[in-house]
């Protein structure tokens, strides 16, 4: 893709395999989802470590559909940027009963962007948390949300319905951004955080940024910088995969030893809590990184 760096790996390093299948567990955790007719983030954006993640009885639901009103460069989730399906009105409560079925005490929501929705779909995030800590005794859940186009009366309803934990991610360095994210913002995405952390002061603000898209060591120090500067306390980063040869493709496999420089560092810029490595996604092992915020 146009503006990408010259070299293409080919090749993918031993420390990027991860089982994509899991054993029983993983199986009952694919039937629950499936009988309920629900999304992961899990399937959709192909991740490497759905597998895993179903064999500890977790996954991220993916809600307000499964097609996105965006186009980033980088990411598998299908895309229509004029007519998505309308959200399912049922969907809310058809999560809360599969996490009481899964017998989850943490619960990741995140959601496709639908900028055709009046309130970007703050609303069915709402009302997804509300019937989540009705239906599960103390559980808590962390949304990891859109920009919302940078409105405040969004995130205020957000905010109202009570998350343990408020996830918006960055995805990229400031420097890369415009070509990976087109019709998103750098800043509008750091607005968002600190827009956030204004409503809700006390509920902990987590993102996170991919690596191996051709950044450099100054431009993630700045990325950092910047979300420590809007009152980010958690961090997550990790490799970059391409999910079709229709990607952004991969510039560099970062190195796991790298990757634990890069925890040090942020640490040491104040973040509560960091998840640094290779297969290391914004909901991986969210319930641990959580209990440090």
């Amino acid at each position: 893709m146009k503006g990408a760096e010259s070299l293409k790996v080919e090749k993918k390093p031993d420390w990027l395999k991860m089982p994509t299948i899991g054993n029983q567990s993983a199986g009952e955790v694919r039937r629950i989802l499936s009988s309920r007719n629900l999304n992961t983030v899990c399937n959709e954006a192909k991740c490497p470590n759905r597998g895993h993640c179903y064999e500890r009885g977790t996954a991220t639901f993916l809600i307000l559909g499964s097609v996105c009103t965006r186009n980033c460069a980088y990411c598998a989730i299908e895309k229509n940027v004029l007519t998505p399906p309308p959200p399912e009105k049922d969907e809310p409560e058809r999560i809360a009963q599969a996490a009481k079925a899964m017998k989850l005490k943490y619960v990741v929501l995140t959601s496709v962007t639908r900028d055709d929705l009046m309130d970007g779909g703050a609303g069915h995030f709402a009302e997804t948390v509300t019937r989540l800590k009705n239906t599960i005794k103390g559980v808590r859940v962390e949304v990891l949300t859109p920009d919302f186009l940078g409105s405040e009366l969004s995130l205020k309803v957000v905010a109202d319905s009570k998350p343990d934990v408020f996830n918006h991610n960055i995805e990229t360095v400031r420097r890369l951004f415009p070509l990976l994210r087109p019709i998103a913002s750098y800043e509008q995405s750091l607005a968002v955080l600190q827009k956030f952390g204004d409503i809700a002061p006390n509920i902990p603000r987590k993102s996170g940024i991919m690596v191996g898209l051709g950044e450099t060591a100054k431009d993630i120090e700045e990325s950092l910088s910047d979300l420590r500067k809007k009152g980010v306390s958690l961090l997550t980063i990790g490799q970059y995969l391409q999910p079709t040869k229709q990607h952004m493709p991969v510039v560099r496999y970062v190195e796991p030893a790298e990757f634990e420089q890069w925890e040090k560092t942020a640490l040491g810029m104040g973040f509560t809590g960091v998840a640094s490595g290779p297969l290391v996604r914004s909901s991986f092992h969210a319930d641990l990184l959580a209990e440090t915020g």
